[in-house]
């Protein structure tokens, strides 16, 4: 196995995303319960199935570029790691929420965690497997 853990942590989130959550909450999910949060930001009902077919188009992206470990997926990888903790950052200081933010900046930590061994893992993705 090419993949560290951690790797192998995140490339299992994705595949949940693309093949189990986004499926539903494109297709299933009643409109009227729709979210869909970018960048902090919550979009609802149309704009939130719509937000749900581009993040289908991402995770799905991402999947098949760290299953294949191919170099172009490294960045973009850490670069949505990234915009998760930023995300995160903006909940914990800009939702309306009777509780605490710390729990929000310890996830927009570990995401910033993991996008840092993303950067540092350039020679894992050297040799992309066939």
């Amino acid at each position: 196995m090419r993949r560290p853990f951690w790797m192998n942590v995140v490339f299992l989130f994705f595949v949940y995303m693309t093949f189990v959550y986004l499926p539903w909450d494109v297709f299933i999910k009643p409109i009227a319960e729709d979210e869909e949060v970018w960048f902090g930001l919550t979009f609802y009902g149309w704009m939130a199935k719509l937000g749900g077919m581009v993040h289908w188009v991402v995770y799905a992206s991402l999947t098949y570029g760290l299953w294949y470990m191919r170099s172009w997926a490294r960045p973009w990888v850490g670069l949505y790691l990234l915009q998760v903790a930023g995300s995160m950052f903006v909940w914990a200081f800009y939702m309306d929420s009777p509780n605490p933010a710390w729990p929000s900046l310890v996830v927009a930590l570990v995401f910033v965690f993991l996008s840092v061994l993303f950067a540092r893992s350039k020679s894992l993705f050297e040799s992309e497997l066939p």
